[in-house]
């Protein structure tokens, strides 16, 4: 698929901006949308069905999070966030309502045409059947992105469901960390090993039977992962 067959959101308020991402973005032959408010974006995204969006948190009438948060409950659409909040905070905060990128500004045009890039190539990779896994009594539906064990619904993060999925699509095999780490939270984290191992423990917690000793998320000591089912 060419890049002009791709149509591209930009929620932005600032028009300077948002005019030269347009520029910059159908210059790279894609095709654009903007919208300069979280209540605009979200009607824009309903209406256009952009194959990925561009999201500014910094909006007038509401924080761009929520507006992450309101496409993710109807649209698996690829996110990636511009913000010139570069605290680690914010990021996770954001990746956590369901982006898969985070690009501080400022940024080179380059570097975000790459992220646009690899954000499309995963969305186009995940539009492949996901597996249900079964894990002893708890099931876990990655196209759904939902889990249910004997005691009702478990409640998964938007980024454990990412690495769980990027784990799945390779069952069996061992997944480095920075592959992991790539998938999960975009290239600019490959060398945030304790935060890939925190989302790891906080999986064995909910899907292990003994989270000590794992069964299905297993560790290969310096190299990366392996789900076992």
């Amino acid at each position: 698929m060419t890049s002009a067959m791709f149509m591209i959101l930009v929620v932005e308020d600032d028009d300077v901006l948002s005019g030269v991402l347009a520029t910059l973005l159908e210059a790279s032959g894609y095709r654009c949308e903007r919208a300069a408010t979280a209540e605009r974006a979200i009607i824009e995204a309903r209406s256009h069905r952009p194959d990925l969006v561009l999201v500014d948190l910094g909006l007038p009438d509401r924080d761009g999070t929520s507006v992450i948060r309101a496409i993710r409950a109807f649209s698996p659409v690829p996110i990636v966030v511009l913000s010139a909040r570069s605290m680690e905070a914010e990021k996770i905060r954001a990746l956590d309502a369901g982006a898969d990128d985070y690009v501080t500004k400022p940024f080179s045009s380059p570097e975000l045409l790459a992220r646009i890039r690899a954000a499309l190539r995963r969305n186009a990779r995940s539009d492949e059947a996901l597996p249900v896994l079964h894990l002893g009594e708890i099931s876990v539906d990655l196209a759904r992105r939902t889990a249910a064990g004997p005691e009702g619904p478990l409640h998964l993060t938007p980024l454990e469901f990412r690495v769980l999925e990027c784990l799945a699509r390779n069952v069996g095999m061992i997944v480095t960390q920075k592959e992991l780490i790539t998938q999960a939270w975009g290239p600019e984290r490959t060398a945030d090993s304790r935060g890939l191992r925190s989302y790891i423990k906080m999986l064995r917690q909910k899907l292990e039977p003994d989270p000590g000793r794992p069964r299905y998320l297993v560790t290969e000591a310096g190299v990366g992962y392996r789900l076992c089912i």
